[in-house]
């Protein structure tokens, strides 16, 4: 899967996951996931954003402070899965 492939793909997963009212379009690759300042997702959307990409990407989170510098965007998600693939 090529990078924006990859983007995307990551997109739909939180859009379906999360049941987000965006579309995936909507969303950029370097939107902030949590808080005020971009999709305002929180600590639940974040263990089903972590369950959701371990279950479409393999990708594991070990823990809270990890997580953080992962789940910072779309961006910041898909270098991690190449990262690990």
């Amino acid at each position: 899967m090529d990078g924006e492939a990859l983007r995307q793909k990551i997109k739909e997963v939180m859009v379906e996951e999360l049941m987000l009212e965006q579309s995936p379009a909507e969303i950029s690759n370097t939107i902030v996931i949590f808080g005020g300042n971009g999709l305002g997702l929180d600590s639940v959307d974040a263990l089903q954003l972590v369950v959701g990409l371990e279950k479409h990407f393999g990708l594991k989170i070990g823990n809270s402070d990890e997580a953080k510098g992962i789940l910072e965007s779309v961006e910041t998600i898909a270098q991690e899965i190449e990262k690990s693939a």
